[in-house]
């Protein structure tokens, strides 16, 4: 009887241990979601495959060498406002793009700058357009009311699933956690990534480059 007690506790022991790694594996998991998500600096490193070498500095803004940068991929599909919009034929232009959920908190904090920005280059007449793109909302309602609330009034692309995101070659500046922004210099090529939510300045400092670029 007493080494059935022993067998019971022992392999009482043993599922305590491993539901504990479970759990363990399970919050890991979860932690590198959230890093993921706001994004960390790692200092300033070069890395380089598929698309070319980029730097990534110390605020988390990579950039590519104008020689060495990719196309884009073609983003088109329906807006949250039910229109349709195709990058593509914003060439010509640098264009933003913003990865984003009404869901996501470090998207709601950079809305406003995005915002801000989008309208102080729009009313100086600058050759920049901004495309959301939304994703993870099981619902345009919610990202209707997110814009709303945030002053948001260039176009974003409906993305429920990610399937956009997608679309960008392994080993370029992708977009890899939500929110991320992506700048395409005027020929529409990959130059500037960001995987953490951004100020004003942050933003200015990823897409003055490149209207200075001729």
């Amino acid at each position: 009887m007493s080494l059935s007690r022993a067998g019971v506790r022992r392999s009482s022991r043993r599922s305590n241990r491993g539901r504990t790694l479970l759990l363990t594996a399970v919050t890991a998991a979860g932690a590198l979601t959230l890093t993921s998500c706001i994004g960390s600096d790692d200092g300033d490193k070069v890395s380089g495959s598929g698309g070319g070498n980029y730097v990534t500095g110390a605020s988390g803004i990579s950039t590519v060498a104008r020689g060495e940068r990719t196309e884009a991929p073609r983003l088109d599909g329906e807006t949250v406002d039910g229109k349709t919009l195709d990058t593509t034929a914003l060439k010509g232009k640098v264009v933003v793009l913003n990865v984003w959920g009404s869901w996501c908190p470090p998207c709601r904090n950079e809305a406003k700058y995005f915002a801000q920005v989008s309208k102080e280059l729009a009313d100086g007449g600058q050759d920049v357009s901004f495309v959301g793109i939304n994703t993870r909302d099981n619902s345009k309602q919610n990202a209707t009311a997110f814009e709303e609330n945030y002053g948001i009034t260039y176009p974003s692309l409906y993305d429920p699933d990610g399937k956009l995101m997608l679309r960008f070659p392994k080993g370029t500046l992708n977009p890899k956690a939500i929110p991320s922004t992506i700048v395409l210099d005027k020929e529409g090529r990959i130059a500037a990534r960001a995987l953490v939510a951004i100020d004003d300045q942050q933003l200015r400092s990823m897409i003055d480059p490149l209207l200075a670029e001729k």
